[in-house]
């Protein structure tokens, strides 16, 4: 069950990452690749806005 927790997690910092590319902002981008929990978070944030 933890897999799919971390398979969960990976593809919300994907999200993060992505829309980050296509809104181009750089700054947010930086963060959440460094500090991945920012990066979740945020792809939580897309999913559920």
């Amino acid at each position: 069950m933890s897999w799919l927790i971390g398979v969960v997690c990976f593809f919300a910092w994907l999200t993060h990452i992505f829309y980050c590319f296509g809104h181009a902002a750089w700054g947010f981008l930086l963060a959440g690749a460094i500090c991945f929990p920012i990066g979740i978070f945020h792809g939580f944030y897309l999913w559920f806005n």
